[in-house]
């Protein structure tokens, strides 16, 4: 919540007093496109926005640009299909049943324009009305953001955009896929979010099931809180900025 946005009779800010965040302005959204940089990656509470969204018909495409195979201690050739079924999983957990996985390394996720273009080229593909990524700041979570995490928030944010003009990446026009103007753009768990997505109970449920499904994972994530724990608590953080009991944090521009 805001403590400056509040507006008294004549129209002046009334300073000390909380300003519940507005909510994502989704009513109209058809089709969301989700892009991050690994599996498990939309399973911190972000989910529970897409099991709200699915739920009303919303149709949401997650990308992920890595196989995450990087993220264990097993070989690489091991862990990229173990990380894959258990994404599946967490996408049925949450309605989603167009995964795509990009195959771009991990741990040396590269910002260029090669990762412009491939995210663009999915913005062209689905066509959504929204885009959605992780918070890709440089402090971030407690500490300095993963490196892949940063080259993915700057390559969507820059891709998106290059899906909307139709002389940048012009071979993907070749492919037959024209520009395509996304509406919206939103950056989950951001450090200052600007509107909410309320979700109910089921949609936490769910939620802490996605992230639950990214069972061998979480086995190699030294004192890793337990999902049925540390969801809902991340989503009552969400409802506290909102006014409600559970809300998904957004920060949202709109383009």
């Amino acid at each position: 919540m805001s403590e400056v946005d509040n507006v008294g009779d004549a129209g002046v800010p009334v300073a000390g007093t909380a300003v519940p965040l507005p909510p994502v302005p989704d009513a109209d959204w058809s089709r969301v496109l989700c892009i991050v940089a690994h599996p498990d990656d939309m399973e911190y509470g972000t989910s529970s926005a897409v099991a709200t969204w699915t739920r009303r018909g919303v149709e949401v495409c997650y990308v992920l640009l890595t196989a995450g195979e990087a993220g264990m201690a097993e070989p690489p050739d091991v862990v990229a299909p173990l990380r894959a079924v258990e994404q599946r999983n967490a996408c049925a957990a949450v309605g989603v049943t167009d995964l795509r996985i990009l195959r771009h390394p991990d741990g040396m996720l590269e910002y260029g324009l090669a990762l412009r273009r491939d995210i663009a080229r999915a913005v062209r593909q689905v066509r959504p009305d929204a885009v959605v990524t992780a918070n890709f700041d440089v402090e971030a979570y407690g500490g300095f953001n993963q490196a892949d995490h940063r080259a993915a928030g700057l390559g969507v944010v820059d891709g998106v955009r290059d899906a909307a003009n139709p002389w940048v990446f012009r071979e993907l026009a070749e492919e037959g896929l024209a520009a395509w103007h996304a509406s919206a753009l939103l950056v989950a768990n951001p450090a200052q979010p600007t509107h909410v997505v309320t979700v109910d109970e089921d949609a936490v449920r769910a939620a802490v099931a996605s992230l639950n499904s990214h069972e061998a994972y979480l086995r190699h994530v030294a004192d890793h809180p337990k999902p049925e724990v540390m969801i809902p608590e991340i989503l009552r953080g969400g409802g506290a900025a909102a006014g409600t009991e559970y809300a998904a944090a957004f920060r949202y521009y709109g383009l």
